[in-house]
């Protein structure tokens, strides 16, 4: 029985086997002739097609439009309007709507120009003119100046969007390389004596400015960083800057991009405010207060500065006449900074108003092209403020004046000794508080008597 039972039970399954895979076959026909994914499969390949030969939706909504501006007329009506013989504005309109006088202007135009090709009239492939230099040169400065959507000068200067942002980009550039070595240098001998004689005449002998950050909110700060460059008091991001202003608002010392998370004392351990002195490169300053000699210049400051030999501070409360009077002269020379930044964000409202700008090394382009036009134009109106002729003087005159004795030693330092020597003298608090107390003497005898 065993054997008549086996060749029936594999019959059975021989059966049960095709049947399955003719069930299988089935079903794999159906999926594949399913007019649901012919349908998708369909389409897939005609926008496959379509975009190979450019005829897609997407194109046919977002047409290319060619916009005639007529860069020529617009480059009539800025001639007409600023730049002829007989201009239709004003030298005060001209001056309050580039911030700088028109001769300044355009010797940046004639530098830029020799500078790079592309502050020059080029043509284009059908022989068509491109923008002026003056057009160019325009539409940046009044996009630092007004602080402004790039787009928004499209109908007078008749430039688009991206070639007035590549314009003043390109422009900061030149301007940073031009003008920078002389606008924003190190003071010289003769700028430190001039220095030195100010701060002698407000009361403070070697005095070689006011030190202070600002802050400049990044409106295009990048997400991951929004965490390093926000503050609380602030609730933004932004980026600070470093700088240290004379009494004529000449920014002598520039130092951008530190995160906005960080305050003063961590700006100054990375700026390169001290860099000259440690390498023993910059001029030695040497002045008398109070019969005591001291070697090294000094910045005022706020409370927040640490108490170094080259940092003065006011006194928070002053009970006695002497302090009262020293409180009132050194935070009204040390405002000299709060002044030079006020200035500075009222000329060029870019750096008042959020920045737009997504790298942070543009950010940095910006801030230190204003600064270097600022230096320009307060070298250029220095002897319009009533200032100058109070504190001031002919250089003539100054050159048979007793000025302290100053020297530059140029060249490598001898040994990392050297240096831990002049950073331990930097930081001496003994110095700081001994100098201050002379400060309080001599601004006692030199004001004292005048109704306090």
């Amino acid at each position: 029985m065993s054997t008549n039972e086996n060749p029936q039970a594999e019959q059975q399954d021989n059966v049960d086997a095709t049947i399955s895979f003719e069930a299988m076959s089935d079903f794999f026909w159906d999926f594949m002739n399913n007019p649901v994914e012919a349908q998708i499969e369909a389409e897939i390949r005609a926008q496959i097609a379509a975009q190979q030969i450019g005829t897609s939706n997407e194109h046919r909504r977002l047409p290319r439009r060619h916009l005639d501006r007529d860069r020529q007329g617009g480059e009539d009506r800025l001639m007409a309007d600023y730049f002829s013989e007989n201009p239709l504005y004003t030298d005060k309109q001209f001056r309050r709507r580039f911030c700088m006088r028109k001769h300044l202007f355009l010797h940046i135009v004639q530098t830029l120009g020799e500078w790079s090709p592309f502050f020059t009239q080029r043509s284009d492939a059908f022989g068509k003119p491109g923008f002026s230099p003056l057009q160019k040169c325009t539409a940046a400065m009044r996009v630092l100046a007004f602080g402004t959507p790039a787009d928004l000068f499209d109908d007078n200067l008749r430039m688009g969007e991206t070639t007035i942002i590549k314009c003043m980009t390109t422009f900061c550039k030149g301007v940073m390389e031009k003008f920078g070595p002389e606008y924003l240098r190190r003071p010289t001998n003769e700028d430190i004596q001039r220095l030195l004689h100010v701060g002698e005449a407000r009361g403070f002998p070697g005095m070689l400015g006011s030190l202070d950050c600002m802050h400049w909110t990044w409106r295009n700060c990048p997400v991951a960083w929004k965490g390093m460059f926000t503050r609380g008091d602030h609730g933004v991001s932004t980026g600070m800057l470093e700088a240290v202003a004379s009494h004529d608002l000449w920014i002598w010392h520039a130092f951008f991009g530190v995160a906005g998370s960080s305050n003063d004392i961590n700006v100054l351990d990375q700026s390169t405010l001290f860099t000259q002195v440690l390498q023993g490169t910059a001029p030695k300053v040497h002045f008398e207060v109070n019969h005591n000699e001291y070697n090294l210049g000094y910045y005022l400051v706020d409370g927040i500065y640490p108490e170094w030999a080259t940092f003065v501070k006011s006194i928070p409360m002053a009970q006695s006449e002497k302090h009262k009077l020293y409180k009132a002269h050194q935070e009204g020379a040390r405002k000299d900074v709060e002044r030079a930044f006020g200035v500075l964000q009222a000329r060029f409202a870019i750096v008042r108003h959020p920045g737009r700008m997504l790298q942070r090394c543009a950010l940095a382009e910006i801030m230190y092209a204003c600064i270097i036009l600022h230096n320009m134009i307060v070298a250029d109106e220095r002897h319009t403020y009533k200032c100058y002729d109070k504190y001031d003087c002919d250089y003539e005159l100054l050159q048979g004046a007793q000025i302290p004795y100053l020297e530059t030693e140029q060249g490598p330092f001898d040994g990392f000794d050297l240096v831990l020597e002049t950073d331990a003298a930097i930081r001496d608090r003994s110095t700081h508080r001994r100098l201050k107390a002379d400060l309080v003497e001599n601004i006692w005898q030199k004001f004292g008597g005048n109704g306090h």
